[in-house]
């Protein structure tokens, strides 16, 4: 019997109505199956609309429901739920498939017997800089790529067009969330770029979260791993096909790491020079060793290195992540506010410390919402490289309490101004909190912008006065 066959005989449950919830919809629907919505939310989306758009589809809102999980023999859940809350789990029986929206798309393709390529990157940060600009080069290669998962579209929403072969390369980020609930995917190559302290809210310890972020060397035949970081070294009792790595230090044959030259830093394959890090249009180490796991991904599907590397110039980046923001008053401002775990501030602060002279300071301004992360493992590299720290939010006294020279602040904006006081043309300034932001902002990009908005302000305030203006 086939999967939509399947589907259309059993009690299809469709929990959480975000993003990926309603690509769920839409996919059901057109394949004719009946289905039941529910989320807690109270008003997840306009009910009118909803009620027009699929009228023969139920949508149950406000809670959890406890007779429609229980009587579900398929639910697809949305990754940002988690099944262990006593809500749902106390509900779920031992009869009841759970599918994540990836997992449905890859028992799809099997079924169908298609098999596009697919580079799938996970970590605990660089991911969406990583695929982006693996998107950004397959364009340049002329490759018919496509973005989705954790980024970009909704993977059924991409089904379309991989079925009709209109997608040569898909590449999709993966949470550990969509992690939990995928096992059938076939990946070209993949890759786990880090692993530190993140959602330990959900997945309870960092041995859990590791073992759940190797998922994805076990659907994958190429597997590339970071040679700066063990967590993320595939088990030795694994039986994989392909084994490579980047890192930050001297590269053996054949594989991408680092070296200095007269030009500085390079990129490098082996012992082949690829490019000096000054031509990279991202700062810092951590962006380096980004730039070097998209090459090796890329090479596993048979992309020209030289036509990468061309490519590799012209990427922009992306906003929130290590963003240098232009500015009047030749102090380096970098925007890091999608920065919302220690392991992603840590990789900041070290990658602008290798490559910043010794004339320059680095201010940071960091604080948010912890989500009870462990903050010890900054203490080094605070008190080694930062020159003054300037916190604020939720966690910002814990953060404070890691080093000696600190301001602690009330709001961002007063952190911006606070920063500039203690600044001089040439030294950078970076927002990179280690912290959620939803105890301040609506999320990540609004505390993104409001930096932004104040450096702009704060410009203007000086460029007014310095004419005579009041």
């Amino acid at each position: 019997m086939s999967l939509i066959a399947q589907l259309k005989n059993k009690q299809v449950l469709v929990l959480g109505l975000g993003i990926t919830g309603l690509s769920c919809v839409r996919y059901l629907t057109k394949q004719g199956i009946n289905f039941t919505v529910n989320d807690s939310r109270s008003c997840p989306v306009d009910s009118k609309w909803f009620k027009q758009a699929y009228p023969d589809i139920k949508l149950v809102t406000s809670k959890w429901d406890n007779n429609l999980i229980a009587q579900a023999d398929i639910i697809i859940v949305s990754p940002g739920i988690d099944l262990k809350q006593p809500d749902i789990a106390e509900h779920l029986t031992e009869q009841c498939q759970i599918l994540g929206d990836v997992e449905l798309f890859f028992q799809v393709l099997t079924e169908h017997k298609k098999q596009p390529d697919v580079i799938a990157v996970t970590g605990s940060n660089g991911k969406s800089t990583v695929v982006s600009l693996l998107v950004h080069m397959a364009n340049k290669l002329n490759i018919k790529a496509q973005l989705a998962g954790n980024i970009g579209v909704p993977v059924l929403d991409t089904l379309n067009n991989v079925l009709a072969d209109k997608t040569r390369c898909l590449i999709l980020e993966l949470s550990s969330f969509q992690l939990e609930t995928l096992h059938s995917m076939r990946a070209t190559a993949a890759t786990v770029l880090n692993v530190s302290d993140d959602h330990l809210d959900r997945h309870i310890d960092l041995i859990t979260y590791q073992s759940i972020k190797h998922h994805i060397y076990k659907q994958a035949h190429h597997i590339i791993f970071n040679r700066d970081d063990a967590l993320t070294y595939p088990k030795k009792v694994q039986n994989y096909q392909d084994i490579t790595s980047f890192g930050s230090d001297t590269a053996a044959a054949d594989e991408f790491g680092l070296a200095d030259s007269p030009q500085g830093l390079q990129l490098m394959l082996g012992s082949q020079a690829l490019l000096p890090l000054t031509k990279l249009p991202l700062t810092g180490i951590h962006n380096a060793l980004n730039c070097l796991a998209a090459l090796a991904l890329g090479r596993k599907l048979g992309w020209n290195i030289n036509a990468m590397i061309d490519a590799l110039i012209t990427f922009k980046g992306l906003a929130h992540r290590c963003e240098q923001i232009a500015s009047n008053d030749d102090i380096i401002w970098i925007n890091d506010s999608k920065a919302t775990n220690v392991g992603a501030t840590l990789a900041a602060i070290e990658g602008l410390a290798l490559v910043k002279n010794r004339d320059q300071k680095l201010i940071l301004i960091a604080g948010g919402d912890g989500k009870g992360a462990d903050f010890s493992p900054l203490k080094k590299v605070i008190n080694d490289d930062v020159d003054l720290l300037i916190t604020l939010g939720k966690d910002g006294d814990k953060l404070a309490s890691l080093k000696t020279n600190t301001q602690s602040v009330a709001s961002l904006a007063q952190a911006v101004k606070q920063a500039k006081q203690h600044a001089q043309a040439g030294d950078i300034i970076l927002l990179s909190p280690a912290c959620a932001s939803i105890d301040m902002f609506k999320n990540f990009a609004e505390r993104g912008e409001l930096f932004v908005q104040e450096i702009r302000m704060n410009n203007r305030r000086k460029t007014t006065q310095e004419v005579g203006y009041d």
